[in-house]
């Protein structure tokens, strides 16, 4: 039996920052664009260039970083646009607890977190930058637990974006009694002067066999994405509401400061953009995850509208006020969620 439906697997368990794709469906934005898509969630992370790259799926969510590395170890994955641009990504800590300071030799014998290997590899050619080796701290592989293991006290740190697991250590470091600004994060791309956090720019990807043969399905899961950005960037209020219905879980407090701190982060006409490329390609091959051959695997040609100016690199986006947390604020209460054992 067969399906025509288009399969998109995430990049991570549904988070604030995927309302976009789940707006669309429940405003009908797919159906209207006459497909029908299937939002499916991973277990690990890690599988998900492998699984669109083998053509089990057909869409998803992946880093850049990962998105070129998955094309060198030979899956056919092109990206087709950006969802989220430039969060900040480095190692994430609890000052009062760590023994970490903004000193990267401080990382020295501590224990640090990872998502999966290129997290590793960043690590590593970090360490030989400050005179350091890979020996000189332990890697912790944790998958999609980082924040669950800093607060057990499994690792010392670990690698994290600014708008999602800092987020949660905040809200739980307040529950602790702690302020919020206990939690401090060490950025890489200032580490590794790279000049932008482009590496962890959120993008869609698909397998370039089925991108091939259905360019027309393929534009209309952009447009269709596009239309619930516009509503989402015109009322974030009523577009996280919306969101809620689908997925009640993310009715949480911390859930809504996601939403609220990745605001910013959203790509308003999700090109994949050039300079950005350039830069971590360039990365890619310090890290000697790619060659020196490596040709970009990424299209802008399924956006089928005025794309915007490339912005003024090294200039930070504005944070912005969505009313989100506000909102959730005067109708939730009690404790930040089990990020322990039930989130994370």
């Amino acid at each position: 039996m067969s399906t025509d439906k288009i399969t998109c697997l995430l990049n991570w368990h549904a988070t604030p920052y995927h309302l976009p794709l789940f707006l669309a469906e429940k405003l009908n934005y797919f159906a209207e664009e006459g497909i029908k898509i299937a939002i499916l969630e991973p277990n690990n992370p890690s599988d998900v260039t492998e699984i669109i790259g083998s053509g089990k799926v057909d869409l998803g969510c992946k880093a850049m970083i990962h998105t070129i590395a998955g094309k060198a170890r030979g899956f056919p994955i092109k990206s087709i646009g950006t969802l989220l641009d430039e969060p900040f990504t480095g190692v994430v800590y609890l000052r009062s607890k760590s023994g970490i300071t903004t000193d990267f030799e401080s990382l020295r014998g501590k224990r640090i977190g990872y998502v999966g290997e290129f997290g590793k590899i960043q690590l590593d050619e970090l360490t030989r930058q400050y005179g350091m080796t890979p020996e000189d701290y332990t890697a912790v592989r944790v998958g999609m637990n980082v924040t669950g293991a800093i607060i057990r006290g499994e690792i010392d740190a670990g690698i994290g974006l600014e708008n999602v697991q800092m987020v949660e250590l905040e809200e739980w470091s307040v529950q602790q009694g702690r302020p919020a600004d206990d939690v401090a994060m060490l950025r890489i791309d200032e580490l590794a002067h790279l000049g932008c956090c482009c590496f962890c720019s959120i993008l869609f990807i698909g397998n370039e066999a089925f991108i091939n043969n259905n360019p027309e399905k393929v534009k209309a899961f952009m447009k269709a994405i596009k239309r619930a950005s516009e509503v989402m960037f015109e009322d974030p209020v009523k577009a996280y509401e919306l969101f809620v219905e689908m997925k009640p879980h993310m009715n949480s407090i911390v859930n809504r400061k996601i939403f609220q701190r990745s605001f910013r982060y959203f790509s308003r006409d999700y090109k994949n953009v050039q300079r950005d490329w350039d830069k971590v390609t360039n990365y890619c091959k310090r890290l000697e995850i790619i060659d020196q051959s490596f040709e970009q695997n990424m299209t802008n040609s399924f956006l089928s509208w005025p794309l915007l100016p490339e912005s003024t690199p090294g200039v930070e986006p504005p944070t912005v006020d969505t009313g989100v947390v506000s909102c959730g604020c005067r109708n939730l209460q009690g404790p930040v969620p089990d990020l322990v054992s039930a989130k994370v």
